[in-house]
């Protein structure tokens, strides 16, 4: 395995950024996009775009997507309409966001694959950012789902300047994320002191598994998968974004075996 430096840890980050997918469609909108801004973007969807919810409105699946101006009531006429190229999920259902992507006030959610492809989401979902490998997960929810669905959410301003929590908000009318969180809670109850205190601190620890980093940590924006000299595989997770501090994860498995600070 190739030992990195401080010095060129940041510079194979930064690297790693410039040409990652996620990274691009996160520095889509026009306009100025500082730095504050992109980051924004990014915990967006690193806390949000994988994420599993409950349907509690019939989500259409229109071709070009539903449109929702975020604060105001759902227009039933217009969602009726909607529904007339029939429904993508029901209430009740559970569904997966598997991409975002953002406009200048406007973020377009897409939900078990959106509407511009037609696959089978329950088989093979990619949850993670960045052009390397990729995660995949089967979701608890084994029911039929034969489209997906696409919410456009228009804002009364910069989506650079909103939170994640926010844009769960926004698609409150549609889905719900509150059984999600309440069995994360109850998990996170059970676990070691020393795991619950990271957890709550935000830090990863060695011995921790993959979900209580992402417990802590959130989702990361890269993965990048070695062998290391005895010939085991091992896989970082990425956080941050360089200059500014960057934290990379090393699992080996299903445990931290390692973790490095850069910058910062």
């Amino acid at each position: 395995m190739v030992r990195l430096t401080s010095f060129s840890a940041s510079v194979l980050l930064l690297a790693v950024f410039s040409f990652s997918p996620a990274y691009a469609r996160a520095a889509e909108p026009p306009g100025k996009t500082d730095d504050a801004q992109l980051q924004a973007q990014l915990a967006i969807i690193r806390y949000v775009d994988g994420e599993y919810a409950k349907v509690v409105q019939p989500l259409p699946a229109k071709k070009k997507g539903f449109r929702y101006k975020v604060g105001q009531k759902i227009d039933p006429n217009k969602l009726r309409m909607a529904l007339a190229y029939g429904s993508a999920a029901n209430p009740g259902d559970q569904v997966q966001i598997t991409n975002i992507e953002f406009r200048a006030k406007e973020i377009i959610v897409s939900i078990n694959g959106g509407t511009k492809g037609h696959f089978d989401w329950r088989k093979h979902i990619q949850i993670g950012i960045g052009g390397g490998p990729m995660m995949s997960t089967t979701p608890m929810n084994q029911g039929p789902t034969p489209v997906g669905a696409e919410l456009i959410l228009e804002f009364s301003r910069p989506v650079g300047e909103l939170t994640p929590e926010q844009v769960k908000q926004g698609l409150s009318p549609f889905l719900s994320f509150a059984a999600q969180h309440s069995a994360a809670v109850n998990w996170i109850d059970t676990l070691p002191p020393d795991i619950q205190k990271a957890i709550k601190n935000h830090e990863a620890i060695v011995g921790m598994n993959q979900d209580m980093v992402l417990a802590a940590l959130g989702r990361p924006d890269k993965k990048v998968r070695e062998y290391d000299d005895n010939g085991n595989e091992t896989e970082d997770w990425i956080y941050g974004l360089p200059p500014a501090k960057s934290t990379l994860v090393t699992f080996l498995g299903n445990k931290v075996i390692r973790i490095k600070s850069y910058g910062g």
